[in-house]
């Protein structure tokens, strides 16, 4: 049954990643600790796994586009090992409800931003 599921929240996951431009982060995370019993720990660590895969088709896709910027997506990339070592290190040091809290503040942050966005004027 795990594995239906797991299939049926990639695929929804996936579907809304891709028409709202979301993080995968965003969405496998809540839905993996919600729905598949992970803990925050694996639910991250799942969903950082996932992501890589789902960026992979959706710059192939992007770039056909010319929506990609390679010089800023190699600065981020080269860069973004140095953030994750300090994550790891972090959220292996506090605990599970920290862990849940600060994802629910980060979450709660971007959805905020993106209302504020969506609402704003466009000039």
């Amino acid at each position: 049954m795990n594995e239906v599921l797991a299939i049926l929240l990639a695929l929804a996951g996936g579907l809304a990643g891709g028409l709202v431009g979301v993080g995968g982060g965003v969405l496998f995370v809540p839905a993996l600790t919600v729905f598949l019993g992970l803990s925050q720990v694996e639910a991250e660590s799942t969903s950082l796994l996932m992501i890589v895969i789902v960026a992979l088709v959706g710059t192939a896709r992007q770039r056909s586009y010319g929506n990609v910027r390679l010089r800023e997506a190699a600065v981020i990339g080269v860069l973004s090992p140095l953030g994750v070592l300090i994550g790891v290190a972090v959220s292996n040091s506090v605990s599970q409800r920290v862990l849940e809290l600060s994802f629910a503040v980060l979450v709660l942050f971007v959805a905020f931003g993106l209302v504020r966005r969506a609402l704003s004027p466009r000039l």
